[in-house]
């Protein structure tokens, strides 16, 4: 039996058989059901990890009551961790499919790998619902939310970003963020309701864009993403200051060393690490506050921007980095060109 095929019925006989806590059965239905509309009709590609077996289980349960085909794959049955790429058979997979779903937590240097699968899914405009570092809090909170009322209120906020000229952001921790946009990128939102032409992260709820230019101070007092999140988790007794200066992470200040230092090192990786890649509003109104896992914490009420890739396929910028993390302040006031849209974290627009 070839190694593609022995690696999906191990993983397929283990997700269909392991028991899962039947709170999970919200969220999964809500990914399947509501967030990918996954039909009969479509061939589902499913990875996950061994961390997160269980909710991929629940997910593999919601597949199974919709009657479609899937292929399911843990990633320790077919390579080493941390990925150096994406495994050939799970490549294979992807080719073949409309839907695909990964539930997988991060370890260190596997971005390249997660880089390899979206471009597959850019290529083929898979739905693909990409949900690292999912765990059971999120499945519970995030997961739960009404996302067609999200949806609506993304719109109604991505319809006044797409014509403004300049964003600013204002916190009372000390935050004062100014972009001015380029009207040569495109504004994207995933507010969780996943189409064939942008995929999104679950749970959903942002709109971004790859800034013309950011300046300013950014008092980090959310989270930072990537691996570094697992590490540090709230940053809220410990911020982490940051000074951007045409576009580029000009300095990094925080008492905690460690994170200074290791924020610092991701974001000069290569030429593009320290150039803000992304600009985004969050916009998942049920979720209360910070929890300390960027997967849920970027969709929180606020602004968020990410260093490193821009994501060009969807926004249209041309420049390229190996690297991407975000970072997550909390209570913002936010100003479109001259009408304030937000204050102290809430919306002041109608969902």
């Amino acid at each position: 039996m070839s190694l593609m095929k022995t690696a999906e019925a191990q993983s397929k006989r283990q997700l269909n058989q392991l028991p899962f806590d039947p709170e999970l059965t919200p969220g999964a239905r809500n990914a399947v059901q509501v967030c990918l509309r996954i039909q009969p009709s479509d061939k589902v590609t499913v990875i996950t990890d061994e961390v997160s077996l269980e909710i991929a289980a629940a997910i593999v349960r919601e597949l199974e009551a919709v009657g479609c085909r899937y292929r399911s794959w843990v990633l320790e049955d077919v390579a080493a961790r941390p990925l150096t790429d994406l495994p050939q058979p799970i490549v294979e997979d992807l080719e073949s499919s409309q839907v695909s779903i990964f539930a997988v937590q991060a370890q260190t240097n596997e971005l390249k790998s997660r880089m390899q699968m979206t471009d597959i899914v850019n290529r083929r405009k898979i739905r693909h619902a990409h949900m690292v570092n999912i765990n059971r809090q999120i499945m519970l909170e995030g997961m739960r939310a009404d996302f067609l009322k999200v949806d609506r209120l993304s719109a109604k906020v991505v319809e006044r970003v797409r014509s403004a000229k300049q964003i600013r952001a204002k916190t009372a921790a000390g935050t004062d963020l100014v972009a001015d946009l380029n009207p040569s990128y495109r504004w994207v939102k995933t507010s969780g309701i996943i189409s064939p032409e942008k995929w999104g992260n679950l749970p959903g709820g942002e709109v971004f864009t790859t800034p013309g230019e950011v300046n300013g101070t950014f008092v980090i007092d959310g989270v930072v993403g990537d691996y570094l999140c697992a590490k540090f988790g709230d940053l809220k007794q410990n911020p982490l200051t940051i000074i951007v200066k045409g576009n580029r992470l000009t300095e990094a200040h925080s008492a905690n060393s460690e994170l200074e230092n290791d924020f610092w090192k991701y974001t000069h990786t290569d030429e593009n690490s320290n150039r803000v890649g992304e600009f985004a509003i969050g916009t998942n109104i049920e979720l209360k506050d910070v929890i300390g896992q960027i997967l849920q914490d970027e969709k929180y009420p606020g602004v968020h921007i990410a260093f490193g890739n821009p994501y060009g396929a969807h926004t249209g910028a041309e420049w390229y980095s190996s690297t991407h993390i975000d970072v997550v302040g909390r209570k913002f006031d936010i100003w479109v060109d001259d009408e304030q849209i937000m204050r102290s974290g809430q919306f002041l627009i109608e969902a």
